[in-house]
C-alpha cells in the first residue's frame, strides 16, 4: 500500500518513539529531551556517506570524523559556546560521550583535533550537505504552501578584513575630495562593463555563480527595527528560506552590509531545486521588479510588502501640481497569507536562543557558516519531529 508523505513521516516518528528510544535507554540509561533529539539527528543524517570518501589511503589515519561531527551536533543542541565547553561536557557526561562514539574519557581527542576537524567540516561544507540531505529525505515529496524569506544579524568577535578597511578609507577620502563638486557620473565604457546591477545579472547566472558574487567578508551592518530604531553590528548576515512548520529549507551567509534583496534570487533558486512550493512571502526590502519577475518565472506566487518608495499610503487632500499616486495595497487574501511570514522571525529567534547562533566564537565566513548550519540542521530535525508528533 502506498503511503502519502504525511503518513510516512508519522510512521517514522512512531518507530522512533516505540522502538529506537527504548533500545537506547536500555543501553545507556534514561534519555533527556536533548539526547532524544541528538539520537534522531544521528539517525537522519547520512554521516558515513559524506565522510567515507574523504579518508586518505596513505598516511596516518585520521580520527573518527563521524564521532567529531556528532559532537558538534551535540554542541548546537546543548547550546554550548566553545569547543572547550563541549569537551568538558563530554568528560563528565557518559551518555553523551557514548552517543558520539567514545567509550571512555581517555579516548577523547585533544582540543586541537576538534579544531582541525571543524575546519575540515567548514571547508568541505559538511553541515550544509547534511542539511540538504535531511530536506531531501523529509520534504522532497511534500507540497509546501508558503516559503518565508528573511535575514538576521550575526554579530561576531572578529576584526574587519583588510580589504574592507582599505575600501572604507578610500570611500571616505573620495567623499571628502568631492565636497563642493558636482557628482561624478559613470562613463559609457564603465556602464558597459557593469552589465547591469547585481540583481539583473543574477537572472542570467547559475546558482554557483550567484553565490560566488556575494560578498562574505566581515564588515558593518545596520537594520531598522519595528520602532524605527537602528541597530548596528559587526559581522555577517544569515539569509533563510523557511517553509510551513518553521522548517529552514535554504541558508546563505553574506557580509553584514549586503542588502536583503541581493540574496533573494539565489535563495529562491536554491529552494526551488530542493522543494516544491507555491507562495513566497517577503517584506518590503524585496520589493523589486526583477525579484518579482524571477519568482513568477519559477512558477511561484510572490507576496511582497509594498515599499514606501512606490507612493504614499494616503494621498493628500490638497491639490498638487504633480499629485502622488497612493501606494498599491495587498488584497485581503494576500494580507492573510502575508501574516504567515512571521514564522521566519520565530526560526531566527530559536536559532539564536537555543542553537548557538548568538554565541559565535570562530572566525571566517566558512567557519561561521559551519557553526550556524549545525544549528540549522538540528533545528530542522526538531521542527520536523514537532510536525509529526501525534
Amino acid at each position: 500500500m502506498d503511503l502519502n508523505p504525511r503518513q510516512l513521516v508519522t510512521q517514522f516518528a512512531h518507530v522512533l518513539q516505540q522502538n529506537l528510544f527504548p533500545v537506547l535507554e536500555a543501553a545507556v540509561g534514561p534519555l533527556t529531551t536533548q539526547m532524544e533529539l541528538l539520537s534522531v539527528v544521528m539517525s537522519m543524517t547520512p554521516l558515513e556517506r559524506f565522510l567515507s570518501c574523504r579518508r586518505a589511503s596513505t598516511g596516518r589515519p585520521a580520527r573518527d570524523r563521524a564521532a567529531l561531527a556528532t559532537a558538534f551536533m551535540a554542541k548546537a543542541i546543548l547550546n554550548l559556546p566553545t569547543t572547550r565547553d563541549l569537551i568538558a561536557r563530554l568528560r563528565v557526561d557518559d551518555v553523551l560521550r557514548q552517543f558520539c562514539g567514545w567509550s571512555s574519557e581517555v579516548r577523547l581527542p585533544h582540543e586541537s583535533k576538534f579544531s582541525r576537524a571543524f575546519a575540515e567540516f567548514a571547508l568541505t561544507q559538511l553541515p550544509q550537505q547534511l542539511h540538504e540531505a535531511v530536506i531531501a529525505a523529509t520534504q522532497a515529496r511534500r507540497l509546501i504552501g508558503h516559503i518565508a524569506r528573511d535575514s538576521t544579524a550575526i554579530p561576531v568577535r572578529e576584526s574587519l578584513a583588510p580589504s574592507t578597511k582599505a575600501a572604507a578609507a578610500k570611500n571616505k577620502a573620495a567623499k571628502k575630495s568631492r565636497i563642493g563638486k558636482s557628482p561624478k557620473r559613470p562613463t559609457k565604457r564603465r556602464k558597459l562593463a557593469d552589465h547591469g546591477t547585481r540583481i539583473q545579472r543574477q537572472r542570467k547566472q547559475k546558482l554557483d555563480r550567484m553565490l560566488k558574487d556575494l560578498p562574505q567578508l566581515c564588515d558593518y551592518g545596520v537594520k531598522q527595527g519595528s520602532q524605527g530604531n537602528e541597530f548596528f553590528w559587526r559581522g555577517y548576515k544569515l539569509h533563510l528560506d523557511v517553509a510551513d512548520g518553521q522548517l529552514p529549507i535554504s541558508a546563505v551567509l553574506t557580509s553584514a552590509s549586503v542588502h536583503d534583496s541581493q540574496v533573494a534570487i539565489p535563495l529562491m533558486t536554491m529552494t526551488g531545486q530542493r522543494v516544491t512550493h507555491l507562495y513566497e512571502l517577503m517584506d518590503s526590502a524585496y520589493d523589486a521588479k526583477e525579484i518579482l519577475d524571477h519568482s513568477r518565472q519559477l512558477n511561484h506566487v510572490p507576496i511582497v510588502a509594498i515599499h514606501p518608495r512606490r507612493g504614499t499610503k494616503k494621498s493628500s487632500q490638497l491639490q498638487k501640481v504633480f499629485p502622488d499616486k497612493p501606494t498599491p495595497q495587498l488584497g485581503w487574501a494576500q494580507q492573510e497569507r502575508y501574516k504567515i511570514r512571521t514564522m521566519s522571525e520565530r526560526v531566527n529567534a530559536r536559532l539564536k536562543d537555543e542553537f548557538g547562533a548568538s554565541q559565535i566564537r570562530v572566525r571566517g565566513a566558512s567557519k561561521v557558516m559551519a557553526h550556524l548550519m549545525f544549528g540549522v540542521l538540528v533545528l530542522t530535525v526538531d521542527q520536523w519531529l514537532r510536525m509529526t508528533a501525534p
